[in-house]
């Protein structure tokens, strides 16, 4: 009996030992040997650098003050000379000059910028005349060409009704103004324009159209509207293909609508 008890003693000394050998690791030995599935999530964390983008860097643009251009702006028209303009034949612009404006000479014909140009941003400031005269369409009407053929109707639209496609601020006869934004006849008003010219591939066919961001007098009046193509007075407006540099053109309409501080800045990067 004595010797029963003497062997369940040792059997139960030795069975910890044997048991040691396949123990679970402590958590000293966890941190050691096993990366921590904590850890790794740390070091996949998203961190504020890995979105900044420091190249390239903007240029600086000093901006004008009360509707006077930037540095980089193209001026047209600063109210001394019109030698920036042409007639449509090339000849010498026939519109008068006065008092830091130039004024339509009604039948002396449009006039077009010497220079071309394809996307950019225009500040513009124009007048219809103090007197009213006649009305609908009829009433201080002249209007800004994009390209010489996408138009921005400028138009006394002051108490003036006509059609809605042919107001003030509209790309004429395709997009309506969101609002009416216009001045009395004879105040300075101004429209701040977007343009992007339409894209054509090697073949001729349409890649992109036509898009204009207008304001009329500070107010969003065309939010990026496309264009169905060229103006068209009558009729559906196919677009055709055109160079990618067209000067802009102000139109005689037979009213004399007056214009000052002419500029615009070039738009490349898009």
């Amino acid at each position: 009996m004595r010797t029963r008890s003497v062997g369940l003693a040792l059997l139960l000394a030795v069975l910890p030992a044997i048991g040691g050998c396949n123990r679970a690791p402590d958590a000293a030995d966890a941190t050691t040997d096993t990366p921590s599935l904590e850890g790794e999530v740390e070091s996949r964390a998203p961190r504020p650098e890995d979105t900044e983008v420091w190249e390239p860097v903007p240029p600086v643009v000093v901006p004008g003050r009360n509707g006077a251009p930037p540095s980089d702006a193209i001026v047209l028209f600063d109210g001394s000379d019109l030698s920036a303009w042409s007639a449509e034949n090339g000849s010498a612009a026939g519109w008068r000059l006065e008092g830091g404006a130039m004024t339509v000479v009604p039948g002396a014909g449009n006039i077009r910028t010497r220079q071309g140009f394809g996307d950019l941003q225009l500040h513009i400031e124009w007048r219809t005349p103090a007197e009213v005269s006649g009305d609908g369409q009829g009433r201080g009407n002249s209007g800004i060409y994009f390209m010489e053929r996408y138009e921005v109707q400028i138009l006394d639209s002051y108490d003036n009704r006509t059609y809605s496609n042919g107001q003030a601020g509209a790309i004429y006869k395709q997009r309506i103004p969101l609002v009416n934004a216009s001045r009395k006849p004879g105040e300075w008003q101004h429209y701040d324009v977007v343009f992007t010219a339409p894209r054509f591939g090697a073949d001729g066919a349409l890649v992109s159209p036509t898009s204009m961001t207008v304001l009329h007098n500070g107010v969003l009046i065309q939010n990026h509207v496309e264009l169905r193509g060229p103006t068209s007075y009558i009729g559906e407006p196919p677009y055709d293909v055109h160079a990618d540099r067209v000067p802009l053109l102000l139109q005689d309409h037979g009213n004399p609508v007056s214009y000052r501080n002419i500029w615009v800045r070039e738009i490349s990067g898009w």
